[in-house]
This record gives structure tokens, sequence and C-alpha cells, in this order.
């Protein structure tokens, strides 16, 4: 299989585990606001990311990598609050925000070398 759909796979991956893990989590306001917010820039990022595998241009690949980029930073925001609230389950959390962490490298890794042709 090739490598770019492997990481679509992934993302696709994540973002569903992001709105499982959602659904499981107790509902209180801040909960709610910092959990919406996690599951749009989850599906967001491989929405965008999708996009600019489809891109005619390379400025249109890039502008659509980095605006996925920033989707699973932001993600990655939101856990850090998430963590430090101690909200919902620890060990899900936990493993969401480390496969958070590997595709942000990976994208960026994507990104450079890309940059590079």
């Amino acid at each position: 299989m090739n490598k770019k759909f492997d990481f679509i796979d992934r993302l696709v991956a994540f973002a569903g585990d992001v709105i499982l893990s959602v659904e499981a989590m107790p509902e209180g306001k801040a909960g709610v606001y910092l959990l919406n917010q996690l599951m749009r820039s989850s599906g967001s990022a491989v929405l965008n990311f999708t996009e600019a595998q489809n891109a005619h241009a390379d400025e249109v690949f890039r502008a659509k990598s980095r605006i996925a980029l920033k989707e699973l930073r932001e993600s990655q925001v939101s856990f850090q609050i998430l963590n430090h609230i101690e909200y919902g389950n620890e060990e899900s959390r936990e493993a969401l925000e480390q496969e958070n962490v590997e595709l942000i490298k990976i994208l960026v890794t994507i990104i450079k070398n890309r940059e590079a042709k």
C-alpha cells in the first residue's frame, strides 16, 4: 500500500478514535467545549490532508498540509488542557495524545520532504 494512504488511514483512525473516546467521556460544560473542539480539529486534519493529496499544485499541497498540521497542533493543546484538568479516562487520553504527537511528527516530515523537492 502507498505510504500516503497509510498516513491518511492513520488520520482517519485517529479522528474516529477521538469521536469514540469523546462519546465515552463525562458531560460537563468545559469538557463538552474542549471535546467538541477536539473532534473538529482531528477531523479537519484528515479532511485537509486528503485535499492536499489531491492538489494539482505544490502551493495548494503545502497550504492544505500546513492547515492539517495546525489542526493537529490544536488537538495537542486540547489534550494538554484535558490532561491538566484530569478529564475523562487517563489511559485513553494518553494513547490518543501519543498518536497525535506521532501524526504531527510524520506530517512535519512529509511537508519538509515536499518542500525540499
